[in-house]
């Protein structure tokens, strides 16, 4: 299976998952994902008063540098835990 395929398939089993992950554990996933797909950050940080808007953007932010690569293989390393800690 190749790097993207387990990427895509831990992607959507980690959405399977019996009970809800932490807020981090959540926002982590979210930096990876984003990363893997996107890449760098490209949008401006959000407002004072979308604190939610703000801790993704700072969850993607914090993975800036990072190849698409390394955070898909991060991203699965992660949902692997999280589905094992929390069920499918």
């Amino acid at each position: 299976m190749t790097l993207q395929k387990e990427f895509e398939q831990y992607a959507d089993d980690v959405k399977k998952v019996k009970t809800r992950p932490t807020d981090q554990e959540l926002l982590d996933m979210y930096g990876l994902y984003k990363q893997a797909i996107v890449g760098d950050i490209n949008i401006d940080k959000p407002g004072m008063t979308d604190l939610k808007g703000k801790a993704k953007w700072e969850a993607w932010n914090s993975r800036k540098g990072m190849s698409k690569d390394d955070a898909m293989t991060a991203y699965i390393a992660l949902a692997k835990e999280n589905i094992n800690k929390y069920g499918k």
